[in-house]
């Protein structure tokens, strides 16, 4: 009997996404808001590669990774809020097995290849500011694609083994996931038996990624910071540190609620539920809206064509 259970129960046909817990009541209106965001997230990008599309000058490196990361808040976005609004609204919280994998895949691959992007704009805007006579040489278009090329295959590579490694557990009877969404530990923690290596490899993967490209992206903006200091003008000064300080927004908007997420679900049991998956929804909804509206209309060449 016992084995004919597990079997029956190894791989549940659905899961049921419930939500923000302790806010069900309240989340029904939360959607609102959520969904002004996520309109405005999938405008601002789509005018933003609309407009990098048909327009030949913007055909540079800059403006690839740009488009790079439009499409890459497109996806991240559109995998989980049309799910995640109708959880809210109707109810309708249930997910397919595969496509709770398929979610998680996603979610997971293209967080990574936003991280991977974030850190070559910011490698640009260093090679940009501190050696410009040199940038169209370094920085060339084959360059950009291989970078934009290395950073889709590592999010494939690093985030695949999650899929295959949920497959093989077994998820007994319990299948309510206390998130919005197919998050890769909040499915981890209704497996039955030893869930260490999923654990492990998510850290491993964490630190693989946000290691690399956070050590990278400060290492670029010290650089630039110490180069705009030397500068002469006032005025050159102040016009390199607002745009600095825009991209550094954008870039902690993404990083600061990705590892407050990550974290507390490792550590952080007395953070309450509610909080920590209200933040989770926010990170894959500000840094999509922000970018467009940063990155399009602080780019003067970019703004006069929009």
């Amino acid at each position: 009997f016992t084995s004919l259970n597990s079997t029956a129960f190894s791989h549940p046909p659905y899961f049921l996404l419930v939500g923000i817990p302790g806010l069900e009541k309240e989340q029904f209106w939360i959607a609102f808001p959520f969904c002004i965001m996520y309109v405005i997230a999938v405008l601002g990008n789509i005018t933003l590669l609309l407009t990098i599309k048909a327009e030949p000058s913007l055909h540079e490196p800059m403006y690839l990774l740009l488009a790079t990361l439009a499409f890459t808040d497109l996806v991240l976005t559109t995998s989980t809020l049309p799910k995640m609004l109708g959880t809210f609204w109707l109810g309708s919280g249930e997910i397919h097995f595969v496509c709770c994998l398929a979610q998680l895949f996603f979610i997971h691959t293209f967080s990574s290849v936003e991280s991977g992007v974030l850190m070559a704009m910011a490698l640009d805007r260093y090679v940009a500011i501190c050696h410009p006579l040199r940038h169209s040489s370094i920085f060339s278009v084959p360059l950009v694609v291989a970078l934009e090329s290395l950073v889709l295959v590592r999010g494939v590579l690093l985030v695949s083994p999650f899929c295959f490694l949920l497959r093989r557990m077994s998820f007994c009877q319990h299948h309510i996931i206390s998130h919005s969404y197919c998050e890769h530990m909040a499915v981890v923690k209704l497996a039955c038996g030893d869930t260490r290596v999923n654990a492990v490899y998510g850290l491993f993967v964490a630190f693989v990624v946000t290691g690399s490209d956070v050590t990278l992206i400060s290492v670029s903006y010290v650089m630039i910071l110490r180069v705009v200091m030397r500068l002469s003008s006032p005025e050159a000064q102040l016009k390199a540190f607002s745009t600095c300080a825009s991209h550094v927004c954008v870039i902690l908007a993404f990083y600061v609620p990705a590892l407050f997420t990550f974290l507390t679900h490792r550590f952080g049991q007395s953070i309450p539920p509610q909080v920590h998956i209200t933040v989770a929804n926010l990170y894959l909804l500000v840094p999509p809206m922000l970018n467009p509206i940063v990155y399009g209309v602080r780019t003067k060449k970019l703004w006069d064509r929009v």
